[in-house]
């Protein structure tokens, strides 16, 4: 594999970058760092093996050049809807940003692109007895996320079909885990609080579920992705639901919690079957929660005294 990863300097696509290079894979990371940060990659620059950085906005030409002179045979795409925006947030860069990396891959010949998308905004609120959603079910965007979501599922196809550039999309549920920015995930933002000695504020009454993907699971899926699944959405989950109440009574039993008004657009309940995963990806996820919540808490700093 010679792969490129867009949004490398990220939380999840740095995660991808450690595990490449573990793997013993030669690894260009493309980030514009707008949200990304080079510290992210601080472990993968000390750990030895071929990282290569390029600081540029695929949307730019130099990422054309760039493909063209590296040859890639995968190009993993994380840059897209990034995780903690809002719909007001959006700015509708994740079009042509797509647009570009297809468009790269169609010029030079590469041979996969593979995309990690959010499940909860692609599938929208899906009634409890149909949860685990599978990938059966039909796409009911909420918000303009989600919307954009299912444009990029759609501009997939029409590449595959139209001027053979393979992908795989994976719908991943709410991944967290180190590194991760308060701002972009539930664990993050208990943990971070907790960590400050700050009360915990849950926006509604704390009932809603979340399907919580430790990053290292997530990362395995990209991982196989990159030569499995071809032409495919595949769910990326637990298939577990934990509600938000229960999951900051698991960070600190005993921390305060506070309650504010619920988000508009929030998602009541979510969790994606990882069935289709285990049959084209050979994949299941590993980490307990209490594990990978544990993990995450310890990246956060010792808790204060009482």
């Amino acid at each position: 594999m010679n792969p490129i990863v867009v949004g490398g300097a990220g939380f999840l696509g740095s995660h991808l970058v450690d595990r490449l290079l573990a793997e013993g894979i030669a690894t260009d990371v493309v980030d514009d760092l707008s949200t990304g940060a080079l510290g992210n990659l601080a472990d993968a620059r000390v750990a030895g093996g071929s990282l290569k950085i390029h600081t540029l906005d695929v949307r730019a030409g130099d990422f054309k050049s760039v493909v063209g002179m590296r040859r890639p045979d995968v190009i993993y795409h994380l840059g897209l809807l990034t995780p903690g925006q809002s719909d007001h947030d959006v700015d509708g860069t994740a079009v042509p940003s797509l647009l570009a990396v297809l468009e790269a891959a169609r010029a030079h010949g590469v041979g996969k692109v593979v995309i990690a998308l959010p499940a909860a905004d692609l599938y929208g609120d899906v009634p409890s007895r149909e949860l685990p959603v599978k990938e059966s079910r039909p796409f009911e965007p909420q918000g303009l996320r989600g919307v954009l979501a299912r444009t990029v599922t759609e501009l997939l196809n029409l590449y595959r079909n139209e001027h053979a550039v393979e992908y795989t999309a994976l719908a991943m549920s709410s991944v967290y885990g180190p590194r991760q920015r308060p701002a972009d995930g539930v664990v993050a933002a208990f943990a971070a609080a907790v960590a400050a000695g700050r009360q915990i504020t849950i926006h509604g009454d704390g009932r809603q579920t979340r399907d919580l993907l430790y990053a290292d699971d997530a990362v395995d899926a990209l991982y196989r992705a990159g030569q499995r699944g071809s032409g495919l959405v595949i769910n990326v989950g637990t298939g577990q639901q934990t509600s938000v109440r229960d999951l900051a009574a698991l960070i600190d039993p005993h921390a305060e919690l506070v309650s504010v008004p619920r988000r508009h657009g929030d998602i009541t309940r979510t969790a994606v079957s990882p069935t289709r995963a285990r049959i084209h990806l050979q994949w299941s996820p590993w980490t307990d929660l209490a594990s990978g919540v544990r993990t995450t808490i310890a990246t956060f700093g010792p808790r204060p005294s009482p």
